[in-house]
């Protein structure tokens, strides 16, 4: 029967399946960014715990340089700053694909209990 399938469902079902697909990308990225976000703020309180002149390095590329605490942990705050905004951005991103998801879903569903959708012909094809 889905040979049958009209070509209007056929294209939402396809971009069903791809709405799904950016859903699961946008969901992973947020994940990771909220992973990443908890250990910089790990890294932040461990470095609070060192006293003031304690020597602190900062990897910058494939390097490690001395900085003052106070330059790191501003970095680290900046970093968990911007993070936040990804992740703010990816939950409206989220919820936007989970609407347009639901209602590609809603639209198949009601074409497919609609009936068969037969498209183009009016008769069964000769193989």
């Amino acid at each position: 029967m889905s040979a049958q399938m009209s070509p209007k469902v056929q294209n939402q079902i396809q971009q069903l399946q791809q709405v799904q697909q950016q859903l699961q990308t946008v969901l992973s990225q947020k994940a990771q960014y909220e992973i990443e976000i908890r250990e910089t703020r790990r890294a932040d309180e461990e470095l609070a715990d060192l006293p003031a002149d304690a020597t602190v390095f900062q990897s910058v590329g494939t390097v490690m340089m001395q900085k003052p605490k106070e330059a790191v942990s501003a970095a680290l705050k900046e970093k968990v700053e911007t993070l936040e905004l990804r992740v703010k951005q990816l939950e409206r991103q989220e919820q936007m694909l989970q609407g347009r998801f639901e209602t590609l879903q809603n639209q198949v569903k009601q074409a497919l209990e609609g009936g068969p959708q037969i498209g183009g012909g009016a008769g069964p094809s000769a193989t």
